[in-house]
C-alpha cells in the first residue's frame, strides 16, 4: 500500500515525501486504521473548480477535495488539493505556505478516517486532530 504525490496542470514539487509519507501513515495507524493506496493530486484553482462541478455539484474553489474508497479499517482514497487556495489560506491565516499545505494534506486524511468538518463541534474535532497531527510531525520526524 502506498501514498503518491503528482501534480495536474501545475508546477508544485512537494518537500520531504518520504518524511511526509511516514508521518501520514503513522497518523493514520495513531488512529487504529492501516494504510491502503493514498493518491495526492495538487492542482491549480480551475481544476480543483471543475472536480467540484462535475463530482459534488458545487460552484466555487476550494482548497482540497477528498474522495474516499476507504473499506474497513483500511484508508484509501484521492485527495485533490489547490495550491493557489492554500497559498490564499496561508496569508488570510498569517501562517507559512508549508504550514497550510501540511494542514491541508493531513484535513484529507481525517476525512478518510471519519473527521467532519460541517458542523462547529465537528469542524473544533477536525481543527484539534490537525493540531495534534501537525505537532506530532514536528516533534517526531
Amino acid at each position: 500500500m502506498a501514498i503518491s504525490f503528482s501534480t495536474y496542470d501545475i508546477t508544485y514539487n512537494i518537500p520531504d515525501k518520504d518524511k511526509i509519507s511516514d508521518w501520514i501513515n503513522e497518523v493514520i495507524e495513531n488512529e487504529g486504521f492501516k494504510l491502503g493506496d493514498v493518491n495526492y493530486f495538487f492542482c491549480s484553482d480551475e481544476y480543483i473548480l471543475k472536480i467540484n462541478r462535475q463530482y459534488l455539484n458545487h460552484d466555487y474553489t476550494t482548497d482540497i477535495i477528498t474522495f474516499d474508497y476507504s473499506t474497513r479499517r483500511k484508508i484509501s482514497g484521492d485527495i485533490v488539493i489547490s495550491i493557489p487556495t492554500v497559498t490564499l489560506n496561508a496569508e488570510r491565516f498569517q501562517v507559512s505556505f508549508q504550514q497550510e499545505v501540511l494542514r491541508v494534506i493531513i484535513h484529507g486524511i481525517l476525512h478518510l478516517i471519519g473527521y467532519k468538518d460541517s458542523t462547529d463541534d465537528e469542524k473544533e474535532q477536525m481543527r484539534q486532530a490537525e493540531n495534534l497531527s501537525l505537532l506530532f510531525l514536528e516533534t517526531n520526524f
